[in-house]
């Protein structure tokens, strides 16, 4: 390892076993080299590698300071890397949003009100009533973080919308097959919106799962470019 690598791992001890806690300000620099054993400029390097994902914040005139370490902050930080796969290892994390956009429609018809299925109907209609490209994909994305939202936990919504960005760089919606494409997505939309209104937890991970399952064969079966 470098010595770069040796700042950053000792760092990430310091910080995983509570020893540096939230919040908490980093000891001085000169004290840090010592103990790790490496120069200023492999602590420095090692706390911008933890300032990218989100591990450290530097505050100008006072220093350097834990962060929150809330978790859904850090799977936010995911979005860095997931955003440079091709589409053959975003379909290898299908797999895992089947899962969870299943389990988040179901919190959502077990803990969701009124209010939910009025933003839902509204979005679905929305979907429906445009042809535009981009209005669809982000009314689709406002959809899917609505559902996961109501279930309480902004770490799945957080992990969510990690694969969803991603998702959305590959757009179907323009392809030949893009009016039938969007013909069956705002259907399963509805469905979705049914089974969540109905306050029926097992049919909207049903639907839910199934939607995305239908997403992911699209994908496969076209295999579209990344947009820019």
């Amino acid at each position: 390892m470098t010595a770069v690598d040796d700042a950053f791992h000792g760092l990430r001890r310091m910080i995983g076993t509570g020893r540096l806690a939230a919040g908490q300000k980093f000891p001085p620099e000169a004290e840090l080299c010592r103990e790790l054993g490496v120069s200023r400029g492999s602590v420095r390097e090692a706390v911008r590698m933890l300032a990218a994902l989100g591990v450290v914040e530097s505050r100008h005139g006072s220093g350097v300071y834990v962060s929150a370490l809330r978790a859904a902050d850090l799977v936010g930080t995911l979005q860095l890397t997931v955003d440079l796969l091709p589409l053959e290892g975003l379909l290898e994390l299908y797999e895992l949003r089947r899962v969870l956009e299943a389990h988040a429609a179901g919190l959502a018809a077990a803990r969701g009100d009124d209010r939910l299925h009025e933003e839902l109907d509204r979005l679905c209609a929305a979907m429906e009533a445009t042809t535009d490209v981009e209005e669809s994909a982000a009314l689709d994305a406002e959809f899917h973080t609505a559902i996961a939202r109501a279930g309480g936990n902004p770490t799945l919504v957080a992990f969510l919308g990690v694969l969803r960005t991603r998702s959305r760089s590959y757009q179907m919606f323009g392809l030949p097959a893009g009016p039938t494409i969007r013909e069956v997505s705002n259907a399963a939309h509805r469905a979705i919106t049914a089974a969540v209104a109905a306050r029926d937890p097992a049919a909207a991970a049903t639907a839910a799962g199934a939607h995305v399952a239908q997403t992911e064969a699209w994908l496969t079966q076209y295999q579209p470019d990344p947009s820019p």
